[in-house]
């Protein structure tokens, strides 16, 4: 059983300290802070008091699955604070096997095996975003300097989160058993030019949904 540990990004004189080995993560600076993913069901206390230690102020979802949003309700609830996410994954809200998962390699088809089971088993307690992010969206108002990146192909509606020379990927990109371009994809040419995308803007540190963060790289061949 995996031990909890806040995956917290606290910016600090342009140093950003890390826990890579869960889902959600809060980007902080100063007083003010986001919350991007929310992780499984079974955090939710915990993150919950991680929030309220860093004031978050807004949770960005990366995309609609399960094991990214299903403290969404609970949070926002908790913490008076509004969801968002691209309009593209509003149908995963309400039941995540609406946007058919596709995988080519071995472990690929392993990992869409545990998430459609998952997708089977587990509940997701609708949510309701106000928030609508798309393409060059600035989230300055809730205290990040941060923009939204389109990364359709995970999902139709994943998005990546660019603060300074980091970027937020969530399943976009994954490093769950080594970096590699998504393992899963509704639409596998759409995923292959996002990552291409994200290899196109040069130095950053890539923050994956799942694993540690690396730095960007060629990531289709």
């Amino acid at each position: 059983m995996r031990k909890f540990i806040a995956y917290s990004i606290v910016k600090n004189k342009s140093q950003y300290k890390t826990d890579s080995r869960v889902v959600q993560k809060i980007v902080a600076d100063n007083d003010k802070a986001i919350l991007i993913d929310t992780d499984r069901k079974k955090y939710c206390e915990k993150i919950l008091e991680r929030c309220k230690k860093f004031h978050v102020s807004l949770i960005v979802f990366t995309h609609g699955h399960m094991d990214h949003c299903q403290n969404a309700a609970y949070l926002a609830e908790a913490l008076h604070i509004p969801i968002a996410i691209n309009k593209n994954d509003m149908d995963l809200i309400t039941d995540n096997r609406k946007q058919s998962l596709l995988a080519k390699t071995l472990l690929g088809k392993i990992v869409l095996s545990v998430s459609l089971s998952s997708f089977e088993m587990d509940s997701l307690e609708v949510f309701d975003p106000i928030i609508y992010l798309k393409n060059g969206d600035d989230l300055s108002e809730y205290g990040i300097a941060a923009k939204v990146v389109e990364l359709p192909g995970h999902t139709k509606g994943s998005i990546g989160v660019e603060i300074e020379d980091n970027l937020f990927v969530g399943d976009a990109l994954m490093n769950m058993f080594y970096p590699t371009a998504s393992m899963l994809y509704v639409d596998e040419q759409e995923m292959l030019l996002s990552a291409k995308y994200i290899s196109e803007l040069g130095e950053k540190t890539i923050y994956f949904g799942h694993g540690k963060p690396k730095r960007n790289r060629e990531w289709v061949k």
